[in-house]
């Protein structure tokens, strides 16, 4: 990651990367290692003759090898462990493989397969990779992240991740920093963010997972979590130290508690370039698919009514940003607002209940609803569709199965293009499968999902089915925030993200999807990267110029290929 016995320069207009290492050196640092692709002259001038067999490989050769060699693994688990192997031994070589299979390997380098690799992180340990900051030692933060060797500006992007709410596993303590790697490896491959300009970090709270707790081989802080003010200060040094050695760095905030992810983020958006994935991401995608579904039933935005299960941080930031972009469309925030129902496991939101501070703007008054109330006292998700007849359904709840039949023949009878969003993933948690969507309302759904489902055929017509995969619209977030160096990121920013995930495609063609497939990735985080960069200078918030917006973010793009190399 660092310190790296080579230096990359441009000469001629192409890249040289200066290697003072010799032999084993060499290939002992995935950053200028290649392997068997290194040619006879370059082993003699590295000092590698001997050390490598004979032949010579191309690196569409070495491609052919190891997805060769990937493909023999047995199972998801052996296949992440295969490609975390390559990443350490060869890492232009890995990210090429992960570019050309992007689609099929980005379930194994990042969710859900990277879950695995997290509950069994201590016990698979073999390479540090990342900075590891510890609640009980907040002086070394500073230290910590000087000890990378990376200057002002070498970092574009850090990826921080508490580890208290992963992947739907919960609290997983020091082992989270995989699910920051996998991130910054998503950003890489699907919107070319140079892999030695990112910094993966765990921000180790200790955890209350008694099972970690009591494994002789746990690798974190060896005590519950830490909340209050202690948990604050160790976020605040390290807010703090990224803005003094890496001032252009974006911020991102990867599977924080409910409790703490929205407060975080409300309290430095305003002063530093910060991102919160869960939150904003996941909002953004589904903004995007909405944006497709409401062109494709001939409304708006501001003309829907809509009812969210699952009212946590995904699913009220899905609701934040769908009121704002509401409030843009010209209804009052109040009137936007009182568009949105909420539920969580105990039924409507009301403001009798005992609510986290960013579910209270959603929380209904109790008089006004109280002819909706089940015969169990709560006024559950059945009761909601049938008062409030909404335009649309979206499912953040892990809730297998939440959306019946009967809930969605109800919804269906009284709008003529009902759209539903089962989110919730893996699929085994899903709301409802988009066969049964498709089905229950005879072809007329408009529907996205977390996960991803194959095509549905329903009476001679072929439904693809788009996942709202947040890989839609957080690379490129990143790649357009890094050309133009903005200084923060806005709502403006965001909503310009999903409008421009939305322009790929186009739903207004029956069975089509509402979202650009995930085999497009590299061209969507572009066109986001593009739209993006545009808001910032519309905002004021660009800190470099954007004369030619398309070739600025193609050139920013890394490409995973061999640069020439000069021994010194």
């Amino acid at each position: 990651m660092t310190n790296v016995p080579y230096q990359l320069v441009t000469e001629d207009g192409r890249v040289v990367a200066r290697i003072a290492a010799r032999g084993s050196a060499v290939l002992a640092s995935p950053t200028i290692n290649r392997g068997t692709a290194f040619t006879l002259e370059e082993r003699d001038s590295l000092g590698l003759t001997g050390l490598l067999p004979t032949g010579v490989t191309t690196l569409d050769g070495q491609v052919r090898r190891v997805y060769a060699q990937y493909l023999e693994q047995s199972g998801d688990l052996r296949k992440w462990v295969y490609l975390a192997n390559l990443r350490d031994r060869n890492e232009v070589l890995f990210y090429r493989l992960l570019t050309e299979h992007l689609s099929e390997m980005l379930p194994v380098v990042y969710t859900p397969t990277v879950g695995l690799a997290i509950e069994r992180f201590s016990h698979e340990f073999r390479r540090p990779r990342g900075v590891y900051l510890s609640v009980d030692h907040p002086e070394d933060v500073e230290t910590a992240l000087r000890n990378t060797g990376l200057g002002e500006d070498d970092v574009d992007l850090l990826v921080a991740t508490d580890s208290e709410g992963i992947l739907g596993i919960g609290d997983q303590g020091v082992g989270g920093i995989e699910i920051s790697i996998g991130k910054l490896a998503v950003y890489t491959a699907a919107a070319g963010i140079h892999p030695r300009r990112v910094l993966p970090v765990v921000l180790d709270m200790g955890t209350d997972n008694l099972t970690l707790l009591n494994d002789d081989m746990y690798l974190g802080e060896r005590h519950a979590r830490v909340r209050g003010r202690r948990y604050d200060d160790l976020i605040e040094a390290y807010v703090t130290a990224c803005a003094k050695l890496f001032p252009n760095a974006m911020l991102h905030w990867e599977d924080f508690g409910a409790a703490n992810a929205r407060r975080i983020l409300d309290k430095y958006a305003g002063t530093c370039c910060t991102f919160n994935d869960d939150m904003q991401g996941t909002a953004a995608v589904v903004l995007a698919a909405a944006f497709s579904a409401v062109k494709a039933a001939g409304t708006r935005i501001s003309d829907q009514r809509v009812v969210i299960y699952g009212a946590g941080t995904a699913g009220l930031g899905i609701a934040d940003m769908m009121r704002d972009q509401m409030v843009r469309e010209g209804l009052s925030r109040q009137e936007a607002t009182s568009r949105f129902y909420p539920l969580t496991r105990s039924g409507l939101l009301l403001d009798d209940m005992k609510l986290l501070d960013f579910q209270v703007p959603y929380a209904r008054s109790r008089a006004d609803v109280a002819d909706w109330v089940d015969a169990d006292g709560r006024i559950g998700l059945a009761s909601v569709v049938a008062h409030a007849r909404p335009t649309m359904m979206i499912g953040t709840s892990t809730q297998t199965g939440a959306f019946t039949e009967a809930i969605v023949r109800d919804m269906a009878a009284h709008t003529e293009r009902p759209i539903i969003m089962p989110l919730s993933n893996p699929t085994s948690k899903c709301e409802a499968l988009p066969a049964d969507l498709i089905a229950w309302t005879d072809g007329r759904v408009l529907t996205a999902t977390g996960s991803p489902f194959e095509p549905v055929v329903h009476e001679g017509r072929s439904y693809a089915i788009a996942q709202a995969n947040n890989a839609l619209v957080f690379p490129g977030l990143g790649l357009g925030v890094t050309v133009v160096r903005a200084s923060r990121i806005t709502d403006r920013m965001i909503a310009a993200a999903a409008d421009a995930v939305a322009g790929m495609s186009d739903a207004t063609t029956p069975g089509a999807p509402l979202l650009p497939s995930m085999d497009n990735l590299r061209r969507a985080s572009a066109a986001v990267a593009i739209a993006v960069a545009r808001a910032a200078v519309a905002e004021g918030l660009a800190r470099t110029g954007l004369d030619d917006a398309i070739q600025q973010v193609h050139q920013a793009m890394w490409r995973p290929v061999y640069p020439a190399i000069q021994a010194v």
